[in-house]
């Protein structure tokens, strides 16, 4: 997970006293302890109203008298005179921080929608202002990294041993926090969370692997979910290793169809009018800059780390697009550097976002340990969709030599729910679109609303009307579309965007906005 956004809250201390969390497991039969969440002004000039907080949590839920740690919280209070109660949000990952994103949904949301919640932000455990918090290898996407393609066994080796001594250094740092930094434990959290707040349920908005948390969190308390919206969703039937693998296929769509909206727009890159071609001429960037990196930072590896948020959101594509008719059409790298520093370019809060992904990720499900298992699968997938799939093969490779025990995942299908809210675009490449109708048939009685022809990843509240019409009227009252196919409801998509002018340039979109707290690679 690379996350982008800023963290905005600091963690405050816990009032004496407590409330008690009912055992997370059969094995767990002494009540867990937890305070009462203190709040503090932390408002931004974005975000005027924040509060911030902090519960303490055990680390291992079978042991709940034993080490603690600390959750940080943010919060935007309701205002209107009667509450819905507390509406938790989570921007994906794992690994994603929550805690701007409680500001941004409350502002996004209609404010007579808004004002009956409080909407309240996280950073699960390991992730940002929670502690501890962890931080495998600082530095660990330093430009330039080896070729992600490993077209020589010289290759091969190096990406291998750069994942094998990132695993080998979260093992040797982490030894006894890794085994309960999993997407159960993180949703056992949630619970604590919600009677810190003093709530008998909660609401729950996610996105991204925020569906899977929310999902997991319905499964094992679906007494306490008062209202479910998920949003980009995962699929729970490859959790991780097929779901990623499905990932380069999609990805792949989406970079082709960046690669025919420039060509649409040749009067202004000058990069052609095939797509086809188009593609060709930035698979010859690909290479040059495998042999010159540009400006020292972007080589073939940064190239796709640089385009891969292209396929979650095309609001970046003219950026894109400027860069890659800049080297092509003028051999200049300036406006390639930057866009790798923009969006792509890793510091020390998505060194810790990756390092709680990877440790989510590998602790979640069983991974294969045999790399020729990893080797056939990657090289099949690069056959028929080489954009990302070695990028996204080394990305998760961690996985194959991680130094903890893995679980099995949940079964998510639920019949005890209120009736929840799905969202899923038809073109999603992070999520794609089969992971909706999964859930949506897992969740009885649950309502599927689908962005017909969108591509982009993480799709209410931001700027499509009839999504957020249908996401307004369930926050509202609970009311969810009913139709008689797959989809419950369909809208059509937002337009794609515009080449660049230099008022669009200097414009900030709501869309921009969230894109930017949800990060990639969840």
């Amino acid at each position: 997970m690379r996350t982008r956004a800023a963290v905005l809250c600091a963690a405050a201390a816990v009032v004496a006293g407590s409330v008690t969390v009912l055992p997370a497991s059969a094995a767990a039969r002494t009540p867990v302890q937890v305070s009462p969440v203190t709040w503090k002004k932390c408002g931004t000039t974005d975000y005027p109203t924040l509060q911030c907080g902090s519960v303490k949590v055990p680390l291992d839920y079978r042991n709940p008298r034993g080490k603690q740690i600390t959750l940080a919280l943010s919060r935007v209070p309701h205002t209107a005179s009667a509450s819905q109660g507390p509406l938790l949000v989570n921007p994906g990952g794992p690994g994603g921080s929550g805690l701007a994103l409680a500001g941004f949904v409350a502002s996004a949301l209609p404010k007579k929608v808004a004002a009956q919640y409080d909407v309240i932000g996280f950073d699960p455990r390991g992730v940002g202002k929670s502690g501890p918090a962890i931080d495998c290898a600082p530095g660990y996407f330093k430009p330039v990294r080896p070729d992600s393609v490993p077209a020589t066994p010289a290759l091969e080796q190096a990406n291998l041993k750069r994942v094998q001594s990132f695993a080998a250094a979260c093992g040797k740092k982490y030894p006894s926090l890794l085994p309960y930094l999993d997407t159960v434990s993180a949703a056992q959290d949630m619970d604590s969370v919600r009677q810190a707040l003093g709530a008998r349920q909660i609401s729950y908005f996610g996105y991204s692997y925020g569906t899977y948390l929310g999902a997991v969190y319905a499964k094992l308390h679906p007494d306490r979910v008062r209202r479910l919206v998920l949003d980009s969703i995962v699929d729970p039937t490859g959790i991780w290793y097929e779901d990623n693998l499905s990932q380069d296929y999609a990805f792949n769509q989406r970079q082709r169809a960046l690669m025919t909206w420039i060509a649409k727009y040749d009067s202004t890159y000058k990069l052609g009018t095939d797509p086809e071609k188009v593609e060709a001429k930035w698979y010859a960037m690909r290479a040059a800059l495998a042999k010159k990196p540009a400006g020292g930072k972007v080589g073939a590896a940064e190239l796709e780390d640089t385009f891969i948020p292209g396929g979650y959101y095309n609001g970046y594509w003219p950026y894109l697009a400027d860069a890659f008719s800049a080297y092509v059409n003028g051999k200049r790298t300036a406006a390639l550097v930057e866009a790798y520093e923009n969006f792509a370019a890793v510091d020390a809060s998505g060194d810790n976002g990756y390092s709680v992904y990877a440790a989510v990720q590998c602790r979640d499900s069983s991974w294969p340990r045999d790399w020729d298992q990893w080797r056939k699968d990657n090289w099949a997938a690069y056959e028929k969709a080489p954009f990302m799939a070695w990028n996204n093969a080394w990305y998760n490779a961690v996985c194959a030599y991680w130094p903890t025990k893995t679980l099995k995942p949940p079964n998510i299908a639920n019949g005890k729910l209120p009736p929840a809210l799905l969202f899923q675009a038809t073109d999603d490449a992070a999520t794609p679109y089969q992971g909706g109708v999964t859930v949506h048939r897992l969740l009885a009685g649950s309502s599927l609303v689908v962005e017909q022809g969108g591509g982009n990843h993480g799709i209410t509240l931001s700027g499509n009307t009839c999504l957020d019409s249908y996401l307004a009227a369930y926050l509202t009252d609970g009311t969810v579309p009913h139709g008689d196919g797959t989809a419950d409801a369909v809208c059509r998509k937002t337009p794609d965007p515009k080449p660049l002018t230099a008022k669009a340039a200097s414009t900030s979109s709501r869309s921009s906005s969230l894109h930017g707290l949800l990060g990639f690679r969840g």
